[in-house]
C-alpha cells in the first residue's frame, strides 16, 4: 500500500506562488509515476504534472507548462509543485497521485493511490 499526504495549499493573489508538497509512504517508489491532479467545482480531474520517481523525467498539461514545476526528493520520499504566475483558473483541489507504470498516466482512473487534496484559491 501506499500513501499520500498533500500539504501546502492556501489563499494566494494572482501572479503568486505557492509550493505543494506530497509525502509518500508505505513501499519502495522505483518504476512509479507520481502525479499531481485538480479538480474545480462542477469540473472533472485534470492532469498538471506528472514525474518518474526513477529517472526523473517530467511532464506537463500544456495549461501549466513554463508555469509549474514538479520535482522530487528521493530521500524525504515527498513530491512538489512549485506554481508561480498563478491564475484564477489554476483555484481547485490539488490532488497527489501515484501508480506503478513504465508510461506516464495521464487520466485519473489510470492511478490507483491518492492523497486527500488541498485547496488552492487563487484571487483576481
Amino acid at each position: 500500500q501506499v500513501q499520500l499526504v498533500e500539504s501546502g495549499g492556501g489563499l494566494v493573489q494572482t501572479g503568486g506562488s505557492l509550493r505543494l508538497s506530497c509525502a509518500a509512504s508505505g513501499r519502495t517508489f522505483s518504476m512509479y509515476v507520481m502525479a499531481w491532479f485538480r479538480q474545480a467545482p462542477g469540473k472533472e480531474r485534470e492532469y498538471v504534472a506528472a514525474i518518474n520517481w526513477t529517472s526523473g523525467r517530467t511532464y506537463y498539461a500544456d495549461s501549466v507548462k513554463g508555469r509549474f514545476t514538479i520535482s522530487r526528493d528521493n530521500a524525504e520520499n515527498t513530491v512538489y509543485l512549485q506554481m508561480n504566475s498563478l491564475k484564477p483558473e489554476d483555484t481547485a483541489v490539488y490532488y497527489c497521485a501515484a501508480v506503478w507504470s513504465i508510461g506516464v498516466p495521464r487520466y485519473s482512473h489510470q492511478y490507483d493511490y491518492w492523497g486527500q487534496g488541498t485547496q488552492v484559491t487563487v484571487s483576481s
